[in-house]
């Protein structure tokens, strides 16, 4: 028997290989505008966040008023990158091949993104419709409501589901909302050196590859026949 009865995955990050992508997307066209920032101050301020939610930052730190245009010629620029360049994370496929509990994936991206970025990686038919995205809650991460109404929605108490995240405001989520949370680092954009997290977004253990998933918890996985 298995400890917990739903896992939500993160998308970006976890699932797919995509922060790296984003990070130096968001970076080169900020810098075009004349607002230098680096990829590790993207890590800490913007990853698991969505959008709206960055822009209003960027505007209220450094006092940039965006052009009108900028969110769509960002937005369909990380698109055609993704096209190129996007990869599923190693091992992903057998980990949601082989899970025996229910999952889903919570993100932070818009439902245009989301859609498309499974449907690269190949993960569409296996996560199906059980996708919940900042849009359907009031708060995004950190917040702890989109994983509270994922895992309603999904029939499962939040003591009983293991969250898989990467970004420190998504471990503040899931934390919040009184989950399992593990940190996933084996993304291009982090790495087993990953520094320590602060005290408020200390996940419950690191997961590095996806690899050692059922090694960590052999009770999510389906037994061989």
């Amino acid at each position: 028997m298995s400890e917990f009865d739903l896992v939500i995955f993160d998308c970006d990050g976890v699932l797919i290989d995509s922060e790296i992508i984003s990070a130096r997307m968001l970076v080169a066209e900020l810098a075009r505008l004349g607002l230098t920032i680096d990829l590790p101050y993207v890590e800490r301020h913007f990853l698991g966040r969505s959008y709206p939610v960055v822009m209003e930052t960027i505007r209220r730190e450094f006092g940039l008023d965006l052009p009108p245009d900028f969110e769509t010629q960002y937005r369909e620029a990380l698109l055609a990158a993704f096209q190129s360049e996007l990869k599923v994370v190693p091992h992903v496929h057998e980990v949601l091949t082989r899970i025996a509990v229910p999952f889903c994936v919570a993100t932070s991206s818009s439902p245009r993104r989301v859609e498309m970025s499974l449907k690269l990686a190949g993960l569409t038919d296996l996560v199906g419709d059980r996708v919940f995205t900042s849009t359907m809650v009031a708060r995004g991460k950190p917040a702890p409501d989109l994983f509270l109404h994922a895992a309603a929605t999904m029939g499962a108490a939040p003591a009983r589901t293991l969250v898989i995240e990467d970004s420190l405001t998504g471990l503040r989520a899931g934390l919040a909302a009184g989950m399992t949370v593990w940190r996933f680092v084996g993304g291009s954009h982090l790495g087993p050196q990953a520094p320590e997290e602060p005290e408020d977004a200390r996940p419950h253990r690191r997961l590095v590859s996806f690899a050692e998933f059922f090694q960590i918890a052999p009770g999510l996985g389906r037994q061989a026949a």
